[in-house]
């Protein structure tokens, strides 16, 4: 009589044959660890024991020859990584210098952007949309999708007007199917950030639906002006979407009114949120992502602060000249009124434009007067967009980014001689001795080309722990290359003026290393 488990095995494939095995293993391991009075069986279970634990050590080294042949032709991204390998001790025996490199990566890593100046929207009108179905109840993202998007949201608000002061937001929801409004659009962050705060008391529930909520938003979007973008900011967090007609025509009256929308997905990848991503914004599909985890989540959230560089859809029929034409012609002046902040010269309030509020303070528009509460804002009675200089300075440095910071070489450091950074004069590691006759010594040993002082272009973080501006070579801290690139948005180096002194320097000198004025050395014999 033939042994069914013998048949199974030899039919099955290699993967299966690997997996039955291991657990085999796992089971010789428990039966040897077992009472000492399982060894006191008969002759027959003994023979039967010692089979059994002779195919449990082939079994063993048949799957780790699998593992290192599934190593040697490289693993898939869900595979473990077992990063806990890569730590390496240092001198005094802790892990601490590794845990520090790991995190400068990871800051270097988010600076480390595309800095080419474009052309882009810095007056926007953005709708964002919660999902507040049943599917954010899920808790992969802790403590649930639904408080997690909530307390992003709120993130988001304050950046977004951060970045993009004079921009309007405003706030929708998706739930049992219907598109529900949480905000009005409007400048002001603190009306957005309370009407998400309301939100959290209430569950889930319902479906979503992606249709009814875009035509909502093209509503809201219909009438703001032309001169500022239009963009819708969706938070998905279920499979499916509930519509009650066709959302390939939503989609075509999307494209129709130049409406941009991007989402970011909390389960999975889902064809039609790529499809719409991609109609909307000229085929680039960019704009949606799926978020892997809670970091990942909160990075494609505040992805979306940085305004949209401005394209022209390209047709069959159109010439290189006809595009460029277009790009120009569709630039024009903006009318902008800067009012002063004014008091009332008697003690009784009047009422405010935006909200008939009783205030002694506001703003009067440059054109009729008319009061207002806040800035940025329009005008109520004749359309003026009123805002303050600080605002359109703050928005000017998307157009023009700050240039990102290059690693410096032990080499190059001994040459500066630059023992603390610039701007918070915080200690660099001191140069190790064999670099420090950098000047002395050929320099062409260091990564890099030429004299081997710096690398042609950012690429991860720098063993010296200096990073240097290519304008004004100075030396900065990785936390002062973050506060620059991300909060202050100019380098401390350019504003000091260190540039102009160079300059100025240079200008002095005849070419031969003396100052002007001063003649050289001649050797009459």
């Amino acid at each position: 009589m033939s042994d069914s488990d013998d048949e199974y095995i030899a039919h099955a494939s290699d993967h299966d044959l690997d997996e039955i095995l291991e657990d085999d293993d796992d089971v010789d391991d428990d039966i040897d660890s077992g009472p000492a009075a399982s060894s006191a069986s008969g002759p027959r279970r003994r023979r039967a024991a010692a089979g059994s634990s002779a195919a449990a050590t082939a079994a063993a080294q048949s799957s780790r020859d699998a593992k290192k042949k599934k190593k040697g032709r490289g693993g898939a991204e869900w595979e473990v990584s077992r990063t806990w390998e890569s730590l390496v001790e240092s001198a005094d025996g802790t892990i601490s210098a590794t845990v520090e490199g790991l995190l400068e990566a990871g800051k270097r890593k988010r600076l480390l952007r595309d800095t080419t100046p474009l052309q882009r929207g810095i007056i926007r009108h953005l709708i964002l949309v919660l999902d507040l179905s049943s599917a954010m109840a899920e808790k992969d993202l802790r403590p649930t999708r639904y408080l997690l998007t909530l307390r992003y949201a709120q993130e988001f608000v304050l950046e977004f007007f951060e970045q993009n002061p004079i921009s309007q937001l405003g706030v929708l929801g998706m739930r049992d199917g219907l598109a529900v409004r949480i905000s009005d659009m409007s400048g002001n962050p603190t009306d957005h950030i309370l009407a998400i705060q309301s939100l959290r008391p209430k569950d889930p529930k319902g479906m979503p639906s992606l249709q009814n909520t875009l035509e909502m938003a093209r509503g809201a979007l219909f009438r703001t002006p032309t001169h500022g973008t239009r963009e819708v900011f969706i938070i998905f967090g279920a499979l499916l979407s509930s519509d009650p007609g066709d959302i390939h025509k939503t989609i075509n009256t999307l494209v129709a009114d130049k409406i941009r929308v991007s989402i970011i997905g909390l389960a999975a990848q889902v064809a039609i949120c790529r499809d719409i991503c991609a109609r909307t914004n000229n085929g680039d599909d960019s704009g949606y992502g799926v978020a892997l985890n809670e970091q990942h989540f909160r990075e494609l959230f505040m992805n979306v602060t940085t305004p949209p560089a401005t394209t022209v859809a390209p047709t069959p029929t159109t010439t290189k000249e006809e595009t460029k034409t277009s790009q120009t012609t569709t630039s024009s002046l903006l009318m902008m009124g800067f009012p002063s902040r004014t008091l009332s010269p008697t003690t009784t309030p009047t009422l405010c434009a935006c909200h008939s509020k009783p205030s002694r303070t506001g703003y009067l528009c440059s054109r009729c007067g008319a009061k207002v509460c806040t800035l940025p804002t329009s005008c109520p009675c004749c359309g003026l967009t009123l805002i303050l200089s600080t605002h359109l300075a703050r928005s000017y440095h998307h157009l023009f980014p700050l240039m990102n910071w290059v690693e410096v070489s032990w080499r190059r450091a001994a040459r500066k001689r630059s023992a603390s950074c610039f701007a918070c004069a915080v200690g660099f590691p001191r140069v190790p001795k064999q670099f420090s006759g950098g000047e002395q010594e050929g320099a062409g040993e260091e990564q890099g080309e030429g004299e081997g002082e710096t690398v042609k272009g950012p690429s991860g973080i720098s063993v010296s722990g200096r990073y240097e501006c290519p304008v004004c070579e100075c030396h900065f801290c990785i936390d002062c290359d973050v506060f620059a690139h991300e909060v202050v948005h100019n380098c401390p180096g350019c504003q000091s003026g260190v540039v102009q002194q160079l300059q100025q320097q240079q200008q002095q000198l005849n070419g031969n290393g003396n100052e002007n004025g001063v003649a050289d050395e001649m050797d009459t014999g």
